[in-house]
């Protein structure tokens, strides 16, 4: 297994003292409740008050602030003095922020996180052990009765979504600058690597003229990206390819917005595969975003042949996701394992986040070859630039 230099560092060597080690068993036994109370003393504005406060606060003035009971406020203070998300004067028994308290407070990242494994994987983590000996989502179904969430998205509850999208979004949005120059052509000093095994900075070549007229969106959801588009280049068209279903959520949300007279939609079932991709469109682009990690293995290479199928000499697919192996920092990894859970458990059940080599394997099985890989985009993105084989 190749891993970027942090990850090395980290996933290859003993980290921890024989007493730190023994902490973080026990914080994994615990791993439930420190999340839910960390939860709550962001909800119950705790964690925002003793940030705020000049001197710290005692129990009874969060009791006060809270309005929560003293029963409440001890036992969610205690617990996260073990945590580690607040300190306290022993002297005055004030509690203070901490450095992780202030990041649970502030980091995007870490909010869009913490909504989504409330509201969206919370109850279904508890059916992992079925999903990953069934291989089937089985932690979805006390939202509803469908083989994967993403045919039961526009039905998921109101808070659900909103926790859903808002980490989808999140994670996609901060790259879409940097994508737009890649594939509409710009000179841009994102690190681009050819070299599948090696973490360099060197400068990407920009996209070559002429840019693409027609672009094909495939997963667009509900067509944030597609919207981007037709607003960085006033003469492309996008097609987004996704569910039926889905695409009536796009229609909606792209209804009446700057360009979107540009932008159609074209029902299919990805996972068909006797469903083919348009031909007739002559896509010159075609963009596939946080989307493969939707589907096995298997299923990718159905997808990719497809794709390969509508590609001309000229086509050039883009593949953005985020590969485990290729983050720079450590805990984006971390993120993105866990993340993989997600899929076991509540998307499809089969899965997840992949690293370089297993999307390296796809791409070849479909009959199509890697010309460049963009690295470092956003929050850890990487866009894999693929063309025909021949």
């Amino acid at each position: 297994m190749h891993l970027f230099p942090s990850l090395e560092k980290q996933y290859t060597k003993e980290q921890l003292s024989a007493r730190e080690a023994q902490r973080q068993a026990e914080w994994i036994a615990w791993g439930p409740v420190v999340f839910q109370a960390s939860r709550l003393m962001v909800k119950f504005g705790l964690l925002d008050a003793i940030r705020d406060s000049e001197n710290g606060l005692t129990r009874e003035e969060l009791c006060e602030i809270s309005g929560l009971s003293d029963y409440a406020v001890k036992c969610l203070t205690e617990a996260s003095l073990c945590i580690g998300t607040i300190l306290v004067d022993p002297a005055t028994d004030r509690f203070t922020i901490s450095k992780t308290g202030w990041f649970l407070l502030t980091d995007p990242a870490t909010k869009a996180n913490m909504a989504f494994n409330h509201d969206v994987n919370y109850e279904g983590w508890f059916h992992l052990e079925e999903s990953l000996l069934n291989g089937k989502p089985e932690g979805l179904k006390h939202f509803g009765n469908w083989p994967t969430v993403y045919e039961g998205l526009s039905s998921l509850p109101e808070q659900v979504q909103k926790s859903w999208f808002g980490f989808d979004h999140f994670y996609s949005d901060n790259s879409y600058d940097e994508a737009l120059k890649i594939i509409f052509g710009a000179d841009t000093d994102i690190d681009t690597d050819i070299d599948l095994d090696a973490d360099t900075d060197a400068k990407p070549k920009s996209r070559p003229e002429p840019r693409p007229k027609r672009l094909l969106d495939v997963g667009g959801n509900t067509g944030r990206w597609a919207l981007r588009c037709v607003a960085y280049d006033k003469d492309v068209k996008v097609t987004v390819l996704d569910l039926p279903q889905q695409i009536g959520l796009m229609k909606e949300a792209t209804a009446g917005k700057d360009g979107a007279d540009r932008i159609e939609g074209y029902g299919i079932n990805l996972l068909d595969e006797t469903q083919p991709f348009p031909t007739d469109l002559n896509a010159d682009a075609i963009w596939m975003s946080q989307f493969l990690d939707c589907f096995s293995m298997p299923e990718i290479v159905s997808i990719l042949k497809r794709a390969s199928e509508a590609m001309t000499e000229n086509t050039r697919l883009y593949i953005m996701e985020t590969l485990w192996d290729r983050q720079r920092f450590e805990p984006a990894a971390f993120c993105l394992t866990m993340t993989s859970l997600y899929f076991t458990a509540i998307a499809n059940g089969n899965s997840k986040m992949y690293n370089t080599e297993d999307m390296e394997k796809c791409i070849t099985e479909a009959g199509l070859a890697i010309e460049a890989i963009h690295d470092h985009l956003g929050q850890g993105h990487s866009i894999i630039v693929c063309k025909k084989n021949h």
